[in-house]
């Protein structure tokens, strides 16, 4: 089945709605760009929320994080397929039980800080898992 592009949602009409949808962004890109630096802070996810955002208030910047010689691939994939890659699969579970084991220690595995955190890592998880694969031709292929 051929997916059509879509496309890209035009700026509120609102001058205040797009300068929060604009900071919104732009935020998520800061948080995004130190996520780089630390480990179990996720850089993929803060800037396709800013992607979204700038769509939504800035065609400019948009293009701009689209574009990204580090950044755009991800976000162009994510867009385009609804998909990521295997390997980006792979390190978001490796992350999550990472934070998951970190969490355990601090805290104890049975402590309610571990339990809530615990399930809120499974849902990421379960939700990550239904996310189809993107093959190296730039198509999806079957969830794993």
């Amino acid at each position: 089945m051929k997916r059509r592009p879509q496309r890209p949602p035009s700026p509120p009409a609102s001058r205040r709605s797009r300068h929060l949808y604009l900071a919104l962004a732009w935020l998520c890109v800061t948080v995004g760009i130190v996520g780089i630096f630390l480990p179990l802070l996720p850089t993929t996810v803060f800037l396709i929320i800013a992607a979204w955002a700038f769509s939504r208030s800035s065609p400019r910047w948009h293009r701009w994080l689209r574009e990204h010689a580090h950044f755009g691939e991800a976000v162009r994939n994510w867009e385009e397929h609804h998909a990521m890659p295997k390997r980006a699969k792979r390190a978001a579970f490796i992350a999550l039980a990472a934070s998951y084991a970190v969490m355990a220690l601090l805290f104890g595995p049975f402590s309610w800080v571990a339990i809530i955190g615990g399930a809120c890592i499974a849902g990421v998880a379960l939700y990550i898992a239904h996310i189809p694969v993107l093959g190296s031709n730039g198509k999806q292929s079957a969830r794993t």
